[in-house]
C-alpha cells in the first residue's frame, strides 16, 4: 500500500495512503465527510476508461491513513494536499473534491497558488463560508455544529445513520439511485475514521473560505443538488457561482449532498465536458 509522510506524532509518522493509476493529465479527487477515497469508485472508473491519470488519497484520519490527535484544520489539510502534490510531482492536475473535500481544493489554490493546477472542480461546496456570523449573515447557526458534535461524542455510530440520511435523502432515493447495501457500504466507510477526527473535523467545517477566493485564478467548475440536506444549496453554491469570476455554478436539480454516488454519469459528464474546454488565462 503506498503512503506519503506528512508529519509526525510523538514517535510516529503521520502517513497518507494513496492509490495512483493510469496515465495521461493527473485528476486528484479527494473525498467528503466522514469518508475515504474508496467513495470515487464510480469517477475513478469512468476517468481511467476515459485516459486520465487517476490519484486519490485518504485525509488524515480517516480510512487508511494515519490518525493523529491533531490537525484538523484545512491549512494543515491543505498542506498535506501540497506534500502529495510535491511528492509526486503533479502538474497540469485537475482538482476535484467533494463536500469537505472543497475545503483542500480551495484553501490549496488560497494558499499554494495554481501552479500546478489548470482547473478546479467542487461538488456539493462548503464555500463561501457555511457558519453564521456578523458579516455572514447567511449562513447557519453555530449552535447546530455544537449538537452534531455533542451526538458524535454521544454515539459517533448513531450520528454516522443520520448523517448517511442527509447525505442521500433515501426518502427520495433508496432503491433509485441508491441502493440499501452502497447506503450501508457508505456507514461502513464512515465508520473506519478516527473518533478524533470525526470531531474536529466539524470545526473546520466552520472556516471562512472568502479570503481565498480572489487568489484563485484558473477556471473553476462548481456542481451542487438543489435538495442538499447537508450544505444547503442556497447557503453554499448558489452564493458561491457569483463571488468568483472564474467559477461556473452547474445546478442538479432534485439532487442530495452525496451526487459522486447518486449522480455519478452527470458527475462523471460534467468533470470530462470541462476537462476538455480549453483553459482561460490566468490572472
Amino acid at each position: 500500500m503506498p503512503f506519503i509522510t506528512v508529519g509526525t506524532e510523538n514517535s510516529a509518522p503521520i502517513d497518507l495512503y494513496y492509490e495512483d493509476h493510469g496515465s495521461g493529465q493527473p485528476v486528484v479527487l479527494i473525498h467528503g465527510f466522514p469518508f475515504n477515497g474508496a467513495t470515487w469508485e464510480k469517477e475513478t472508473r469512468a476517468l481511467l476508461e476515459a485516459g486520465y491519470r487517476t490519484i486519490t488519497y485518504d485525509r488524515r484520519g480517516y480510512g487508511n491513513s494515519a490518525q493523529p490527535a491533531f490537525g484538523y484544520d484545512y491549512n494543515t489539510f491543505a498542506a498535506d494536499l501540497d506534500v502529495l502534490m510535491t511528492e509526486l510531482d503533479l502538474r497540469d492536475v485537475t482538482l476535484v473534491g467533494h463536500s469537505m473535500g472543497t475545503g483542500e481544493v480551495i484553501r490549496y489554490l488560497g494558499n499554494y497558488g495554481s501552479q500546478r493546477v489548470s482547473r478546479a472542480v467542487v461538488l456539493s461546496p462548503l464555500q463561501p463560508m457555511l457558519a453564521k456570523a456578523d458579516d455572514n449573515p447567511e449562513g447557519v447557526d453555530r449552535k447546530l455544529f455544537k449538537g452534531f458534535q455533542d451526538a458524535i461524542i454521544k454515539d459517533r455510530f448513531a450520528y454516522l445513520t443520520s448523517f448517511c440520511d442527509a447525505f442521500f435523502n433515501p426518502d427520495q432515493n433508496m432503491g433509485k439511485r441508491v441502493s440499501e447495501e452502497a447506503y450501508r457500504a457508505h456507514w461502513q466507510i464512515g465508520a473506519m475514521a478516527s473518533g478524533k477526527a470525526t470531531h474536529d473535523s466539524v470545526n473546520a467545517w466552520q472556516e471562512d473560505f472568502r479570503p481565498d477566493l480572489p487568489k484563485i485564478d484558473i477556471p473553476v467548475l462548481i456542481v451542487q443538488g438543489d435538495q442538499d440536506r447537508v450544505l444547503p444549496y442556497p447557503v453554499t453554491g448558489q452564493r458561491l457561482g457569483p463571488m468568483m469570476p472564474t467559477g461556473t455554478l452547474m445546478t442538479l436539480k432534485g439532487a442530495p449532498h452525496g451526487i459522486p454516488w447518486t449522480h455519478a454519469d452527470e458527475v462523471n459528464k460534467a468533470i470530462m465536458d470541462f476537462m476538455k474546454q480549453p483553459a482561460k488565462a490566468r490572472a
